[in-house]
Parts: structure tokens; sequence; C-alpha cells
């Protein structure tokens, strides 16, 4: 099974915020890298915040959230 990237996803990711908790308002892909791994513990919440927090995750586990911070600069609004 080939898996296909979804560039309107990464987009999204890029400008998403989190929307509640002590990092409310803070892009995902600048939360800390230690409340990530908590949550990466604790279990994602469902739907496309988790799937989002959870490739923020995979992002940061591979020092590459660089490339989300190049989309969002690249779309600014």
């Amino acid at each position: 099974m080939e898996i296909k990237p979804n560039p309107q996803f990464l987009v999204k990711l890029a400008n998403t915020k989190m929307p509640y908790g002590k990092y409310k308002d803070r892009f995902l892909i600048d939360l800390p890298e230690y409340y990530v791994v908590w949550y990466n513990n604790k279990g994602f919440p469902k739907g496309q915040l988790g799937n989002m927090l959870q490739l923020v995750y995979e992002l940061k586990l591979n020092g590459l959230e660089h490339l989300i911070r190049n989309i969002k600069k690249m779309n600014v609004k």
C-alpha cells in the first residue's frame, strides 16, 4: 500500500494552534517536545487534532519540525 502525502494537511498543521490547556494559542509545531511526548505516552486526542499532534511528535522525534516551520513561512496569511 502506497501512502501519499497530503499537502493541504501539512499547510493546515503549520497554521493550527493548540485550542486549549497550558499552551493554548501556541502553534502545534512550537509546542515543547516534552509536552508532545507526554501526549504520546498518555494517548493523543481523537480526530484531526490528535492526528496533527501525532505527526508533530513524529516530526520532532526525527528532527524535522523545520519542514513545517518552512511551510508556515511560505503560507503567511
